[in-house]
């Protein structure tokens, strides 16, 4: 193993950077010491990388970014290695498709020119957009969080043992993940290792939609828009209640 870039007794998350995530994902955000973007591993085409679900006055609609991802999963491409396809104007449309969607709501005038902003800087990488809207978002909601990127990591191996080897190169003795991860996960070799394991799980109060019915799994400015500042008091409300099952 590699030495650490911290000090031991680090809560660790690893996740793919995505496209404006849902709540789940800023919830485990603010759970970790260090956020690991998980951005070297093969794009998934069908995935979140590139696109999310927002509710507006017509029900649920998809907002995706355009990229140059052809024969991507064939070839094994890592998410930073796609690039965004800018030959149509797809961030007036986004953010025209928000304003439709969200400008009725609450906190809409406040955040919607930080998501703007940053479309707007055009970035050639897919990974270098997803990445600074999530860290914006974050440190919005008053996170201290460190971030890396796995692309910064000298890694090594591959599924649970790269995933291992980023944990011991951040220092991190606790690793909380997703429930979708109990497919894959090993967790003997994290005992082995040293590194409790824990699953979180995904539950948070309901809120003011723009109509009913009420859709959880949206993206974070579904919920940033409605409620603002206190999009972190939702995320946190249930916690007290909530058992992480190793």
């Amino acid at each position: 193993m590699g030495s650490t870039l911290g000090p031991p007794g680090l809560t660790a998350v690893v996740l793919q950077p995505s496209y404006l995530p849902w709540r789940g994902y800023f919830d485990l955000v603010d759970r970790a010491d260090v956020f690991v973007f998980y951005d070297d591993v093969q794009y998934d085409k069908h995935g979140w990388r590139n696109r999310n679900r927002i509710k507006g006055a017509g029900g649920l609609s998809w907002i995706t970014v355009p990229v140059h991802a052809a024969g991507a999963v064939a070839d094994g491409t890592p998410i930073n290695a796609i690039a965004i396809d800018h030959r149509r104007d797809w961030v007036r449309a986004h953010c025209e498709t928000l304003r439709h969607a969200y400008h009725k709501q609450p906190f809409y005038a406040r955040y919607a020119p930080l998501v703007a902003a940053i479309l707007a800087k055009r970035h050639a990488l897919l990974a270098d957009l997803t990445i600074e809207l999530t860290v914006a978002i974050a440190r919005e909601l008053g996170s201290t969080t460190r971030f890396v990127r796995a692309s910064e990591l000298p890694l090594h191996g591959s599924k649970n043992d790269r995933l291992l080897d980023v944990l011991d190169r951040i220092g991190a003795t606790r690793y909380i993940s997703g429930p979708a991860a109990h497919a894959y996960i090993e967790p003997e070799r994290f005992a082995r290792a040293g590194i409790a394991l824990e699953y979180a799980c995904y539950a948070y109060p309901a809120y003011a939609q723009t109509r009913p019915p009420y859709e959880a799994a949206v993206s974070i400015v579904d919920t940033l828009f409605a409620l603002g500042p206190a999009t972190i008091d939702n995320i946190r409300a249930l916690r007290t209640a909530e058992a992480l099952i190793a």
